[in-house]
């Protein structure tokens, strides 16, 4: 029988009310962040999609949020990075009567009320440094959040300014995350080498054994059956909070082929889909082979291709990248993605119309 307030969810972008919490990462950033001086000023969350970035940065805002003396601001990739920022510090939460000499005059960017008959400042990185040279009198910090970074003009002009405001020792610090060809996009950008050494932390998988423990206490499985569905979701993050809301939905103490099958639809829709469209079409080939065992010798796939070491270095280098194989035991191919045999067999079956 269904039951309600299923606490597992597939829902981007939010903390679900059961989820596994990356303490580790999570305490490496705030020990880092809160440290006299800080060693780093930046980090980039790094993963695949439903890999867990979000959440995990939702989780470093939400304990920052507890401490007065930092001053959080949640910027879109795709807007005006500078200007939105300092518009946020000027008008949120009366931070100009809290923090700023309302001599401040930003009007000439369209940012609060002509407040003197100071002229306006003469661009918009001179205003940020006014507004942070305040904040730093006060004691405060500024964090700023960029989830799902892309390369755009703003977000490399705003890196470079972010360079300038670190070297004057202004409060300024920085998490992004973001897919790891966007992170490398940006990294690779001629003039950005500060974001190129910034601290990376790549969201591997959650402990099977703490999603074990999780789905016996919450689900009230047998230890049998948590331990096979806990193994079932390779640690993904994503197929975690599937396999718990179909599992709850349903409430059985087995894992059903209707359960499957609605973990294989939401996985395909929400995930697989997209990561399927972003493959070359040799990559799509070669997967067809690979996904047949979930761990397959290099040799043996090179046999039944019928292709060479070397017409199988650039596409192994694509889907490497792409977290879609493990390569680390040397001559061996083992598949990271949950279930994903079962979505390539469909795409076989049924075509990329799916």
């Amino acid at each position: 029988m269904k039951r309600d307030n299923n606490p597992y969810s597939m829902s981007f972008g939010r903390i679900p009310g059961r989820f596994i919490s990356r303490d580790i990462v999570v305490e490496e950033v705030l020990d880092t962040l809160n440290a006299d001086p800080p060693t780093e000023m930046a980090f980039k969350l790094t993963g695949i999609r439903g890999a867990g970035k979000t959440v995990t940065l939702s989780e470093i805002e939400r304990e920052l949020r507890k401490d007065d003396n930092w001053i959080i601001v949640d910027l879109k990739s795709g807007g005006d990075i500078t200007n939105d920022l300092v518009s946020e510090l000027y008008s949120n939460g009366g931070f100009i009567s809290k923090y700023v000499d309302a001599n401040l005059n930003l009007s000439a960017f369209g940012i609060g009320l002509k407040v003197s008959k100071k002229s306006p400042v003469s661009s918009i990185d001179v205003a940020l440094k006014k507004l942070l040279e305040e904040i730093d009198k006060k004691n405060k910090k500024v964090l700023v959040v960029i989830d799902e970074i892309r390369k755009t003009d703003a977000i490399v002009d705003f890196i470079q300014e972010f360079q300038i405001l670190i070297r004057e020792e202004l409060p300024i610090y920085m998490i992004v995350a973001g897919l790891y060809k966007d992170i490398e996009d940006v990294e690779n950008t001629e003039g950005l080498t500060f974001f190129l050494r910034a601290e990376n932390i790549e969201m591997t998988p959650l402990s099977i054994g703490i999603i074990r423990e999780d789905y016996k206490q919450t689900l009230g499985l047998s230890p049998e059956i948590a331990e096979k569905l806990a193994q079932m979701t390779k640690g993904y993050a994503f197929a975690y909070q599937a396999f718990g809301k179909y599992m709850w939905d349903e409430g059985g103490d087995k894992i059903s082929d209707m359960v499957l099958a609605q973990v294989d639809n939401a996985l395909a829709n929400k995930v697989y889909n997209k990561i399927w469209s972003e493959l070359s079409e040799t990559e799509k080939w070669y997967m067809g082979f690979i996904v047949k065992k979930e761990k397959m010798k290099v040799n043996e796939l090179l046999e039944i291709t019928k292709k060479t070491h070397k017409e199988w270095s650039r596409p192994r280098q694509g889907l490497k990248e792409k977290r879609l194989i493990d390569t680390s035991e040397r001559g061996e191919i083992r598949l990271v993605l949950p279930r994903f045999k079962q979505f390539v067999e469909e795409k076989q079956l049924y075509g990329d119309t799916l």
